[in-house]
Order: C-alpha cells, then sequence, then structure tokens
C-alpha cells in the first residue's frame, strides 16, 4: 500500500494522536497533547501499531501516582497555599482560618507543621492559639512550592526518571496522608517508526475526514465536498466471540441424525440400571471382574429394581443351562437377588438388551442408541469416568460376519473421519465371534473405538422369545469426536475453558 492510500486509512484518532508522536512518547503523555480519552489513545495506538506506524512496548516499572487527597489538591490548591493565601500579612485566630479556608482540623494541623518547619508561620500564645506569617512566609505568597510544581506534572511518573528536586518534593508528600502512592506498574511506550515519520514529514489532511456517510450529507449535496476515508478491510479486528452450541453437543446431534438417515430407530433406556439389564440379560456371568466395585458404580438408595420375574426366570435359565440353545450356560446358581441391585448405567449395551425384550421389536430391523455411561476408570488422555457410547444393533435372518465388518468400516470413516482403521479378535461375554474396531490418531497413535460382534442365542432367545441373528456393536463416541474435532485429550470435550470453547471448531457429522 502506497503512503497517500495509507494516509488515506486513518481513522481521525488516528489523525489526532500521530502528529504529537514526534514530542510525546508515553501513553500519559499522548492523552495530555490530545486531549483524548485513554481508551481512545490505545485504540489509535493499536490502529497504528497494526499499520507498521509506530512499535508499542510494555516495560515494568515503579511509578508514582496521584492518591484521592492529591487529585483534591490539584484541582484546590495545596493546603498550605490556601491558608498562607487567605492569612496573607494578617495575624488570625486558629478558628477563624478553619472557617475562611474550609480546611479540616487535620488539615490544618498539617500546614502549621509544614509552615513551622519551613520557618514561613509563627504561632502566637494569647487568649487563643493565633497566627501570622513570618517574612519568609511573606516571600512565598508569589512562590510555587517545589509539592506544587510536582503535582501540576503528567503522572503517573517513573520514579527513576525524577530529578533530585521531584525527589525531594515527593518523599514530602510521602509523609502526608493520601496524596501520593507509588506502585509498580506495566508503562507503554510508543516509538515512532520511519514509516510513521515519512507520513508526518508529508502531513495527513484533513483531520475532518468523514467515516460515515449519514443521510444528511446526502440529502444536502455535501458529501461532495467532504474527504471520505478509505477502508482497509485487511486490517485486524478484535474478535466478536458470539453465542453457539457446545462443539460435541452439536456433534452428537449429527450423528444422531446421521443414524436416522441411514434408517436406524433410537433405542433409549434409563441412566440409573438395574444388574439385570445391564448384566445379567447379556449374559455376562455374575462372577465376571468387570462387576466388581471398582469398575461399576452401585447405587447406594434405593437398592433395588422393579423387574419382570418371568424374564428374570428364563435370564436364569439361560445362564445356569443355556435355555435350550444347546448350549449348558455358565453352570453356576444365579443370584436373583442380586440382580435387581441398582448401579449407573455402564455400557450402552444395556439398551440394545431392553431393546430385545421389548413389544416394540421389529424383525427385520435397525437400531441405535446413545447412551451416557459411568465407570471408576483411571482418567487419562483417552479415558474418562463419565462417557458416551454409541450403541447399535441389526436384528435380521442369515446375518454374518461380514455385515458387521462393513459397518464398522462404514462408522469409522463416516463418523470419525479416519483414513486407517484395523479390526482385531476380541473377547465379551455376550457375543461369539467378537471383534475391536482400532483406527489411528495423528498424535495418540491407534487408539480402540469399541467393540463388536454377534449376539450370543443365550442372550437372544430369553429376551426376544426365539434364535435370530444379532449383530451389535458399542463405540466410544467421545473417542470418534476427538478426531473429527481435532482434540488430543478426551477431557477437552467436556472442557468449562472459556478460551478453549470459544476457538473450538464446530464440526457436524455429514449428512
Amino acid at each position: 500500500m502506497d503512503i497517500k492510500t495509507l494516509i488515506d486509512t486513518l481513522h481521525s484518532l488516528e489523525r489526532k494522536v500521530l502528529p504529537v508522536l514526534s514530542t510525546s512518547r508515553t501513553l500519559p503523555e499522548i492523552v495530555g497533547a490530545t486531549g483524548l480519552k485513554d481508551i481512545e489513545v490505545m485504540r489509535a495506538l493499536q490502529w497504528l501499531e497494526n499499520k507498521k506506524i509506530v512499535k508499542i512496548s510494555t516495560e515494568l516499572k515503579e511509578v508514582v501516582s496521584l492518591d484521592k487527597n492529591g487529585v483534591k489538591y490539584v484541582k484546590n490548591g495545596l493546603p498550605e497555599r490556601v491558608f498562607i493565601t487567605v492569612l496573607k500579612d494578617r495575624e488570625l485566630s486558629i478558628s477563624r482560618l478553619e472557617k475562611l479556608t474550609g480546611l479540616s482540623k487535620d488539615e490544618l494541623n498539617v500546614c502549621l507543621g509544614v509552615l513551622r518547619k519551613k520557618a514561613m508561620a509563627l504561632i502566637i500564645q494569647n487568649k487563643e492559639l493565633r497566627v501570622k506569617l513570618t517574612a519568609e512566609g511573606l516571600k512565598w505568597l508569589d512562590k510555587e512550592f517545589l509539592e506544587e510544581t510536582f503535582l501540576k506534572k503528567v503522572f503517573p511518573l517513573d520514579i527513576k526518571s525524577l530529578s533530585s528536586e521531584d525527589q525531594f518534593a515527593l518523599q514530602n508528600l510521602k509523609k502526608r496522608r493520601e496524596i501520593v502512592k507509588t506502585e509498580m506498574q506495566k508503562l507503554k511506550h510508543v516509538e515512532l517508526l520511519d514509516l510513521g515519520r515519512e507520513i508526518i514529514s508529508k502531513g495527513i489532511g484533513d483531520d475532518k475526514v468523514v467515516d460515515v456517510l449519514k443521510p444528511e450529507l446526502l440529502r444536502s449535496g455535501d458529501w461532495r465536498n467532504k474527504t471520505f476515508r478509505r477502508y482497509d478491510v485487511k486490517i485486524n479486528v478484535p474478535k466478536v466471540f458470539g453465542g453457539k452450541p457446545q462443539a460435541y453437543r452439536i456433534f452428537l446431534d449429527g450423528v444422531r441424525k446421521k443414524f436416522m438417515s441411514l434408517g436406524f430407530t433410537e433405542m433409549r433406556g434409563p441412566l440409573v440400571e438395574s444388574e439385570f439389564w445391564n448384566m445379567d440379560a447379556l449374559f455376562m456371568p455374575q462372577f465376571h471382574s468387570a462387576r466388581d466395585i471398582h469398575d461399576v458404580l452401585y447405587v447406594k438408595e434405593p437398592k433395588r429394581a422393579k423387574l419382570d420375574e418371568s424374564l428374570v426366570k428364563r435370564v436364569k435359565s439361560a445362564h445356569e443351562n443355556g435355555f435350550g440353545t444347546g448350549s449348558t450356560g455358565w453352570g453356576y446358581e444365579f443370584d436373583i437377588s442380586r440382580t435387581h441391585r441398582l448401579l449407573l448405567r455402564s455400557q450402552g449395551t444395556a439398551c440394545s438388551s431392553r431393546m430385545l425384550a421389548s413389544p416394540e421389536l421389529k424383525i427385520p430391523g435397525k437400531y441405535f442408541g446413545m447412551a451416557r455411561c459411568f465407570r471408576k476408570d483411571v482418567v487419562d488422555a483417552t479415558h474418562n469416568a463419565d462417557f458416551y457410547q454409541t450403541e447399535g444393533i441389526v436384528v435380521e435372518e442369515g446375518l454374518t460376519l461380514r455385515h458387521l465388518f462393513g459397518l464398522l468400516k462404514m462408522f469409522a470413516k463416516e463418523f470419525a473421519g479416519a483414513d486407517e482403521i484395523k479390526i482385531v479378535p476380541g473377547y465379551f461375554p455376550f457375543t461369539e465371534p467378537s471383534a475391536e474396531l482400532f483406527a489411528k490418531h495423528p498424535v495418540l497413535g491407534w487408539v480402540e473405538l469399541g467393540g463388536a460382534g454377534i449376539f450370543r442365542p443365550e442372550l437372544v432367545k430369553p429376551l426376544v422369545g426365539r434364535e435370530v441373528s444379532v449383530i451389535a456393536w458399542g463405540i466410544g463416541i467421545d473417542r470418534i469426536a476427538m478426531f473429527k474435532l481435532g482434540i488430543n485429550d478426551i477431557r477437552q470435550l467436556f472442557s468449562h475453558d472459556l478460551a478453549f470453547l470459544r476457538n473450538q471448531k464446530v464440526v457436524e457429522c455429514p449428512q
């Protein structure tokens, strides 16, 4: 951009600030020279820095600034100035001085102390205390105190830059109440760059440049005689963080829509589940290690669920003797009281067991669920104690492992966008054969997305009433979201960090 074009883009605030930068270097100095507000000067400086006209640096320094009494005395004068101005060449009582000056008793006492120390006032003991100025005091009626000169400066001031006289005045004022205060502060310094000096030498033109074309300018025709500011569409502007849905929530909604578009029906279940639906109905033996208290979170109150006892009886038979499927079952005595215990759902497959036993089950049929699950797990970059699973079953005669593999590959590509996937043998008590799905994350490497398999007849027959092929899968949708959202830590899906939430991209699963 050439110099003339750049000058045409300058805002009215920039045009007011730029000329004073030859002599003013700090924010207070620029404010004082332009008469603008602090925020207006800072805004102008930031725009100028974006245009490479100035460079702003920040330095941590000990500074002195005015306290509340200092602000008052800058406006009304130091108490001793008010005191000697009223007193002049007269001799007045303390009570009379208090009325004439409007000073408080504390301020009068300070004045007397300061003036006597400087040999400027004499206290006369009579019926009442009276005060008169000395010859030295009369000299100062037309002279300025060092403290007064100091208070006229532009604050805050770098203490190291003060002259010896200013240092002396500062020490005197620090002894008094709430006139000045010192603190560590970030001071902004402005350096005028070569481009800025060149613009100043050429002149910034009309400082009445118009930024907005208003209706009255159009009606009157005055716009023909006005200079309009050129807009720079490439300049950096503050980010505006508008409201938006949480990124993971959008992703989950997209997954739900995707399944429905593929012809799947959503199945649901409660967060507080019984051992029956969560484990027993899934042909998981009651001595299985996954039931251990360290994995499953049991509910303290209430403890027992209401169940269909005829269904419990059929599942009990499957565990004990196979329920006429040709299997011998697990060969142990099923504990009916234990199956009624309540817990927080530990796997989305509990929704599948409920669906298979439901009178609404259709054969053939395709079902999916998005289940929030809970396990007493060790929390790390790929594990959470509170997580989502996407569960699904397809119920139809004659389904094989090939059908399952085809579904798993489609899920990995469609939902996770994974380029590299692999399916390996696995083990689950309720499927045979069983498989596990892995996808390669660009940072974490191979990540397990979920388990799958064909439901065993010992699971299906007690719930459905007959044997039929059911292929099933349970996918950690949290981990799939990590792929899609470019996240390396699963905990970020539920983050409360505003900076992360504002900058996180929103991705909806493709339809």
